[in-house]
């Protein structure tokens, strides 16, 4: 049995017959480490970083009451953006993709909402930039795919081939190549209006829900989200449900080399024996299979025809329509009228509903969010006020807390294909409902918050939490580290499949979800010495860059990665001070802008050499400020300057302002702007700041726990100074 770090024992134990969970050990604040006698207050001399000048009694004063000011204002203005229910929801915003698809399907299914359309070419036009193109990140360069779907929907939408604004999104759609250069999923989309061939679309066969667990790669070896774009796709694939728009609109100025089969076809590896190569003979005979398919002569494609459909049906019920994600939720639509759904069918009524529900509409503009982030939006917000100071029995808080402990999955969704584990069902997801797929990520960062407020019920809040924390440990994978959704679904060879060209067939396990995890087990006083504890450190150890950042999977980018790395490895106690960890520190105040605050852009997951360059965020400085804020060192200048510029660039509301994207969604294609994140996290920043100044001016006990206070060590210089290698 391992031992907790006062030597009692931890919630959760190693045996020889597995893992035994037993009752957490309370803790009273989130960030309740204790004080670490080789992290506290030790500067390190380096090229990285600057000295403290002196500072005034006045200076400091002020410092301080700037600080209180920031957190009350930011506190105020969170609470007011409650909603009346209990929980907190910001926008997602993304690129003009969603709604330049939404123009597409409305020609493809003949009912065109004039007013509607009028609304979108506003919203597509408002987007555009300079050269001609559209990007999917802000302050991103033109991109091949969002620039010929801004310009097909413009041009359904009658917008002149001759207006300077189409000309200009012509030139730059044919500097990339044009239409071949397009992706799978785009190509599809086109196909669908009769503007691709299909013979050069990959086939994606519905046979694959017919391959067993049994064989080395199957369905469910794919990511979750790729199985809910992935099934109505094969439905699609099969019927090829082409109609031409009515307008006559084509896209044959955007075929540079016209439809010749050496551009369209997808390019071959120029080694003979790869496995791409095998993947795209593999299609040829997919393809093939398909002629005899089309006419009913096909041993397999009924029957899988049938599970496909059932399937997508099924995964229907408790969701805010298919996987609650508007990829999947427009394939299905798409799906069902392929099926010969009529348009008053119940689930094309429903389907048709959920997407609507996705529109922000106004008198000028239409935007469509990707999805709704209520359930992450909130536990984050609850961690945040929480922390910042307002008591554990504030009415607000009580009711955010309830309102989670009410959205948790308690049914065996997809999750049980990759994690066969005999454990309690539980879970949260990402949006309202969901049921199939709740994940990692918003099941750690929910227990985080649940841990902070007892509730009206403690007795219900701890089973509640002990049933998410022992579903969520099931989850990890081989190597050490956590996913998002799925165990282990890390077979590169999907990656190869011709289709997979929208870089999200798997779920690999990530630096910053490992982290968060490891982050609440030391909260929770589970023992260095765990095995899954010690297996996450290897990972985490193993994840890291030459230059000390960890890459950030779900936020942007190395600031996110290291900030997470950095908070997690502190909430575990570990000494702060070993060479691994000033690394990081170090990097994060190399990356320090002039103005004080800290930004990375997306082009980081294009070319590490962008690192830290981009225009200075409150989210991203937020991140950087807690990650130094993890080495107890409230006198760092960098540090300092951070908080100045948090404090600084807040509004009188509460609020900040952000105009950058700093959420991941499938790097190198989607990305996403919560628009939560720019005013919750520099509230966590600032309070997790204004603890760390008061521990390290409060005075010591001379025990804790009946043993002497590992802070008292830290005034013999010895161990002050160890670790400095």
């Amino acid at each position: 049995m391992q031992c907790g770090k006062d030597g009692s024992t931890p919630f959760l134990t190693s045996t020889k017959m597995g893992t035994r969970w037993n009752a957490p050990l309370p803790q009273e604040i989130l960030y309740s480490f204790a004080i670490n006698p080789q992290s506290l207050r030790v500067l390190i001399d380096s090229a990285t970083r600057m000295q403290p000048e002196p500072v005034t009694a006045g200076v400091q004063l002020e410092f301080f009451r700037d600080l209180e000011t920031a957190i009350g204002r930011s506190q105020q203005y969170l609470l007011r953006e409650q909603k009346p229910e209990g929980f907190w929801v910001g926008e997602l915003m993304v690129d003009s993709t969603l709604v330049s698809d939404t123009v597409a399907f409305q020609h493809w299914n003949r009912s065109v909402d004039k007013a509607w359309q009028r609304k979108a070419v506003n919203h597509i036009f408002s987007m555009q930039l300079p050269d001609g193109g559209w990007n999917i990140y802000h302050g991103g360069p033109s991109e091949v795919n969002a620039t010929i779907k801004a310009y097909l929907a413009l041009k359904l939408a009658g917008v002149p081939v001759t207006d300077p604004r189409m000309l200009k999104a012509r030139e730059v759609a044919l500097h990339f190549g044009g239409v071949p250069r397009m992706n799978t999923f785009s190509k599809l989309y086109l196909a669908l209006l009769g503007l691709f061939p299909w013979q050069y679309v990959p086939t994606i066969p519905c046979e694959v829900l017919l391959i067993g667990k049994w064989f080395h790669v199957n369905f469910w070896d794919m990511s979750n989200w790729s199985r809910g774009m992935i099934v109505p796709l094969s439905i699609i694939n099969h019927f090829k449900p082409t109609r031409p728009p009515e307008n006559k609109v084509n896209l044959d100025e955007l075929y540079p080399e016209g439809m010749h089969e050496r551009d369209l076809a997808p390019a071959r590896d120029p080694q003979r024996f790869t496995l791409r190569n095998f993947f795209l003979w593999l299609d040829s005979l997919h393809k093939f299979a398909e002629r005899f398919a089309r006419r009913g002569v096909h041993p397999f494609r009924p029957r899988a025809l049938k599970r496909a459909e059932e399937w997508m049906l099924e995964r229907f019920e408790g969701s805010d329509g298919l996987a609650a994600i508007f990829p999947a939720m427009l394939n299905a639509l798409i799906a069902l009228k392929a099926l010969g759904y009529p348009d008053d069918h119940p689930q094309v009524v429903r389907a048709t509903h959920e997407l609507k529900k996705l529109e922000h509409e106004t008198r000028d503009s239409v935007r469509i969010e990707p999805c709704f982030s209520p359930v992450w939006d909130t536990a984050i917000v609850l961690m945040c006020l929480a922390e910042s100071g307002l008591p554990d029995h504030h009415p607000k808080l009580v009711q955010a807390a309830e309102w989670l402990m009410g959205m948790e999955i308690r049914f065996r969704g997809d999750w049980k294909y990759k994690n066969p584990a005999k454990v309690e069902p539980s879970g949260w997801v990402f949006e309202y409902n969901n049921k199939w797929n709740p994940d990692v990520d918003d099941t750690a960062m929910v227990l985080l918050a649940l841990r902070k407020i007892p509730t009206s019920n403690p007795k219900k809040r701890d089973e509640c939490f002990q049933r998410g924390l022992k579903w969520m440990m099931t989850f990890q994978c081989k190597d050490g580290g956590w996913a998002a959704f799925d165990k282990d679904c890390t077979k590169n060879i999907l990656e190869k499949v011709p289709f997979a060209d929208h870089n999200a067939m798997l779920d690999p396990e990530c630096a910053d979800i490992t982290a968060r995890i490891l982050e609440l087990l030391g909260y929770e006083n589970v023992s260095t010495e765990h095995p899954q504890v010690q297996d996450a450190l290897q990972y985490i150890r193993k994840q890291q860059e030459h230059d000390g950042s960890w890459y950030g999977r779900w936020g942007v980018n190395y600031i996110y990665g290291t900030w997470q790395v950095l908070r997690g490895i502190r909430a575990l106690n570990l000494n702060m001070n070993q060479p691994w960890l000033l690394r990081a520190r170090a990097w994060l105040e190399s990356v320090q802008h002039e103005d004080g605050g800290w930004g990375e852009r997306c082009n980081t997951y294009d070319d590490p050499v962008f690192k830290g360059r981009g225009p200075s965020t409150a989210s991203q400085t937020a991140w950087a400020v807690m990650g130094l804020c993890a080495f107890d060192d409230p006198e760092n200048p960098a540090l300092k300057r951070g908080i100045e510029y948090l404090t600084r660039t807040q509004n009188g509301d509460g609020s900040w302002t952000e105009h950058e994207t700093t959420g991941t969604g499938f790097p190198k294609v989607f990305y996403l702007k919560y628009d939560m994140y720019r005013n919750a996290w520099p509230l966590l920043a600032l309070a997790t700041y204004k603890k760390i100044s008061e521990r390290a001016v409060a005075p010591w006990p001379a025990e804790i726990n009946g043993k002497p206070h590992p802070g008292m060590e830290d005034r013999n210089p010895a161990v002050k100074n160890a670790g400095h290698d």
